[in-house]
């Protein structure tokens, strides 16, 4: 089985959209973890848009990448550039993706607005996410 971390800034956003939407895909065939470079607890907009999709994450905590430093990580996603820049040293063999989402949680205007923002964000990471697991896992 193999394992996946989603790394992000504050674990907040992106990053748990995307281990939602990857254990959603993966289903068995891997575990899946995310973390940030800090932690920023999870956005309550995140648990709200990825409800109206199916997916709970509710249950899902904010992690600091320093917790899963001793996890053999087959893959790690980078979903933000300050993730990339400032990702710690795995001693893995770890492939590293990386793909800039934009951060829904920087969204302004109506709450409508900000909302829409969440669901084209999510939109993205769902696609992703799915390409992702039916190229390294399927």
């Amino acid at each position: 089985m193999k394992n996946i971390l989603v790394l992000c800034t504050g674990n907040s956003c992106r990053s748990q959209i995307a281990e939602g939407y990857l254990r959603y895909f993966a289903g068995n065939k891997a575990r899946i973890y995310s973390a940030g470079i800090e932690t920023h607890g999870v956005n309550p907009k995140a648990i709200q848009v990825m409800a109206e999709d199916g997916i709970d994450i509710s249950k899902h905590t904010s992690n600091n990448v320093d917790e899963y430093m001793n996890i053999p990580f087959d893959y790690v996603i980078t979903v933000c550039d300050n993730a990339k820049e400032n990702c710690p040293y795995f001693p893995t063999n770890a492939q590293r993706f990386h793909y800039n989402f934009p951060d829904p949680a920087k969204a302004s205007g109506s709450a409508d607005e900000v909302m829409d923002e969440f669901r084209k964000v999510r939109e993205m990471i769902k696609i992703y996410s799915e390409d992702f697991i039916n190229e390294h896992l399927s």
